[in-house]
Formats: structure tokens, sequence, C-alpha cells
């Protein structure tokens, strides 16, 4: 048998040991570790800087006094309330679909829908750099998996090819990518994509995890910015990162939807979630769509303008290649009193270490000018 402590003094070796940082702080720009460590934080995906929001914790507060603090219940027991269902109203109109489900999280939405609506003698398609929970969906599925070099349509188009010849008449083929990656913080060529999965008559999952409430007419996300929302088969995302909050979220055809209520296991087997929150994301929905959510987006771009110009989203990785260099980079500015955790492998291939700057609305220009002269006194050529 498998000595742990082994495991761990081999994570350590290979520079890929972790650790959990407790905070003394609500989760914000400024924040304090439980050592009373005080750190600029650009390191959350808190987009919008609302997490700690005055409004959102009155929202959340005037719901749980209405609708109460817990569920009771898995969604097909007794625990499907007036919010649950007002949210999802919310988010169909708002993504221009039929209809949506809601979930506890990202991640229980991908390994939910993925094996619901694949299996055996079906085949999944992912670019190399999706998301861990999309990856662990299509494993789950059981459906023939098939990987494409990051954003390489010449070979999903190759991959489409061969996996209409696989699976007949029957067979379902399904593409999942991310609109922004998440590590990486480009986009997929989403208008090549989607003409490469209708010619081979393929479903598209898109996961808008971190274009939901930053990209896009009313931050609807990729879909929206390129006008190709009608196209995309299945629009995924989560509450987690612009919205603040918490939770998952698909949007598709009713029929589809109708589907992943009688299959999709995380949704089936979980305690549905807080009425309170779902009544909250419904609210903060409006305000991410309307004009103080546009003034917000406007923030953030310009935050992330000063950073770095021709950055596709908020997410700015400086790659460094090894464990050792990445730590040492973040190291340097936890010196320097500024957050920027490093990301190693299997969160990244392996040798491609690197700092994961974020950028928020909240964040000041003082604040990016400090992060700014930091980066300038590192060494990011190692």
């Amino acid at each position: 048998m498998r000595d742990s402590r082994d495991e761990l003094r081999s994570l350590e070796e290979e520079g890929l040991r972790r650790e959990l940082r407790p905070l003394a702080t609500p989760q914000g720009t400024a924040i304090e570790l439980e050592n009373r460590e005080s750190f600029l934080n650009f390191s959350s995906n808190d987009y919008l800087g609302r997490t700690n929001s005055a409004l959102w914790k009155q929202w959340f507060q005037e719901s749980i006094e209405i609708h109460g603090a817990g569920s009771g219940a898995s969604r097909l027991v007794c625990g499907t309330l007036a919010p649950h269902v007002s949210l999802e109203t919310r988010l169909a109109d708002l993504k221009r679909t039929e209809a949506a489900l809601t979930f506890s999280s990202g991640y229980a939405t991908a390994t939910g829908v993925l094996p619901a609506l694949c299996a055996k003698g079906d085949v999944i398609i992912l670019d190399k750099l999706s998301h861990a929970c999309l990856i662990d969906g299509a494993r789950l599925s059981g459906a023939t998996m098939r990987i494409f070099p990051h954003n390489d349509v010449a070979k999903l188009k190759s991959h489409l090819q061969w996996a209409r010849s696989q699976v007949g008449p029957e067979g379902r083929i399904l593409v999942a990518t991310e609109s922004i990656f998440s590590m990486d913080g480009d986009a997929c060529p989403l208008e090549d994509v989607i003409k490469a999965k209708e010619k081979a008559g393929a479903l598209l999952l898109l996961d808008e995890a971190h274009a939901f409430g930053v990209l896009g007419p009313e931050g609807r996300g990729l879909a929206a910015a390129c006008g190709v929302e009608d196209r995309v088969d299945l629009h995924m995302g989560t509450f987690s990162k612009a919205v603040g909050l918490s939770g998952g979220y698909v949007c598709g055809s009713r029929e589809m939807m109708d589907l992943l209520i009688h299959r999709a296991r995380s949704f089936i087997y979980s305690t549905a979630p807080s009425p309170a929150l779902s009544a909250t994301i419904e609210k903060a929905l409006d305000w991410i769509t309307g004009p103080e959510g546009e003034a917000a987006r406007g923030t953030l771009w310009a935050r992330v303008r000063e950073i770095e110009p021709e950055s596709s989203s908020p997410i700015v990785p400086r790659i460094l290649g090894s464990n050792e260099a990445a730590l040492a980079a973040a190291e340097y500015l936890r010196k320097s009193g500024i957050l920027v955790p490093a990301i190693r492998y299997p969160t990244v291939p392996r040798g491609t270490a690197r700092l994961r700057i974020t950028l928020s609305a909240g964040h000041t220009r003082e604040q990016v000018l400090e992060l700014k002269n930091a980066l300038a006194g590192l060494d990011l050529t190692r």
C-alpha cells in the first residue's frame, strides 16, 4: 500500500506541494491572511469586484428572510423553490435560449451535463486546455475522447471527420471548449469552431465561465460578443466569477434541459442550492446587465489595459516554465505585498508553470501601478 507521507514528500520534491491560505478578511482587492499579513490581491476571479458588495450582502440577507436559508431536498424531491425557477427563466432570457438549469457549481454542471448527454458509442472532442471539469465530465461519460491542440481548428475538423465515421446515425458528437481559457486568458476562435461543428453535425458546449459578465452586450459572454448565441447548443457558465457568488448553469433547448433533469446525476442527487442564493443571483444579473454593470466593465477593461493592452480577458498569465521559477516569482511578489500564487501542474501542463494575474473592477489605478512596479523588478525570463 502506498504511504501518503511518501506521496506528499514526492510532491514537495517536485515543487507541487500546495497549502490553503485562510483569509482573515472578506474577499477583496486588499486582503489579510490569517497570520495578519496584508496583500494586494491579484489572484481572485471576482472580475467586477462584487463578492463583498454592500448591495449583494443586503440582497442576500433580505432573500434569506423571504425564502429561507436552505432548500431541504434535491430539486426532484421537494427542493425546487420559486427562486430556482425564476432564476432559470431569467437565465434563459439572458442567454437567448428556450430553457436553463442551475447546479451547485460550475464543476457540478460539467460533470452532470457531459455524462447525461454522451455515453459509450459517442465522441466528445475537447480543446487541450479545457478546464478540468470538462475533462472529468467527458471521462465520466464513457464516450470516446479526442483532444485537439489548443485552438487548432484544423485538427478539430480532422477529429470531427473521424468521429462522424465512427458514431453512425444514432451516435452523438459533442465539442466542448472554454470561450475564455481560465489559465491563459485567451479566447477560442468561436466562429470557426461553430462552422466546423455545424458541418459535422455535432453539438457544441461552450463554457463561458470567464466571459460571462465580462464580454459582450450586457456581459452575456463571448458568444454574444461574436453574434453567434443562437448557433451554440449548450451555454455553460458559473456565478462564481464576475457575478461574485457561487453556482453553475447550462442553457439550451427545452428538450435538452428536460433530458438533463432526468439524467444529470450531479443535479438529481444534490440538495438544491439555497433559494436565497438563487434570488440574490437573479438580482445580481439585473445589476450586471444594466448601466451599473456596464460601468463596472468599463472600469475593469481600463485596469486590464494598464497591464496588458492587447489582452482578451482580465486574466494575464506570465509563463515561467519551471515550478521553481514560478514559486520564486510568487514569493518575490509576496514579499512586495502582492498575492499572485504560482500555478503549476496539473492545473496547467508540465513545463508551463506561471503567475496568473487577474484584474478586477475593484482595483484602483494606484494598486495596478504597484503591481506593475513589482513586476518590473521581477525576472520573467527564467
